[in-house]
């Protein structure tokens, strides 16, 4: 697909973001083949379409029309990891993050890492914590899952791996989180 076929957009991290987008290109009748998260897909050139609605649109919603190439790589940065923390069944080797990223951009891992970290102020393993110990998180407060499950489901080494983890980012082991009345949580935007 041609790059002046393609859009990207800040702030999508969930299907409901991408239903959102889909309602807006509908009412500005922008034909699109496909929208995921943090990207669009334009059946014809952009140039062919009024973008100023289609941002203005996109930002009285929360979202953000990112136009500068180094963003738009950090943007797919954040919807590759947010897609393969929750969807690890899908990826042959969940565990090699890097080489994943690289492939999809079609960049080395060590300039988008570098990229990553001077645009978000956080390097790219703190933030694939991040993202894992959010979504630990909301299995804890679904209730679905034993801890034992939750390791397994998201690929890590041990019980103690994930346990340890859980409590250097919150302060907290599961088991404690587990018992808080109000559940701190962050939304994926705000990581």
């Amino acid at each position: 697909m041609k790059e002046n076929h393609k859009l990207y957009v800040k702030n999508m991290v969930c299907p409901r973001c991408i239903m959102a987008v889909k309602d807006i290109l509908n009412r500005l009748d922008i034909p699109y083949i496909e929208v995921r998260l943090g990207e669009v897909i334009l059946s014809e050139p952009k140039q062919n379409f009024d973008i100023s609605s289609f941002k203005n649109e996109l930002e009285a919603i929360g979202f953000e029309l990112i136009e500068d190439q180094q963003l738009q790589y950090v943007e797919r940065i954040k919807s590759i990891i947010i897609d393969l923390v929750r969807n690890p069944e899908n990826y042959d080797n969940p565990y090699n993050f890097s080489y994943y990223i690289s492939d999809k951009i079609g960049k080395d891992y060590h300039y988008l890492s570098k990229l990553f970290s001077e645009k978000e102020g956080i390097t790219l393993e703190k933030y694939i914590i991040l993202q894992r110990i959010e979504y630990v998180k909301e299995l804890l407060i679904y209730d679905e899952h034993n801890l034992s499950e939750i390791a397994n489901l998201l690929n890590y080494s041990s019980i103690s791996h994930l346990s340890n983890q859980f409590k250097q980012v919150t302060g907290f082991s599961p088991t404690q989180f587990k018992k808080l009345q109000h559940k701190d949580r962050k939304t994926l935007d705000e990581l």
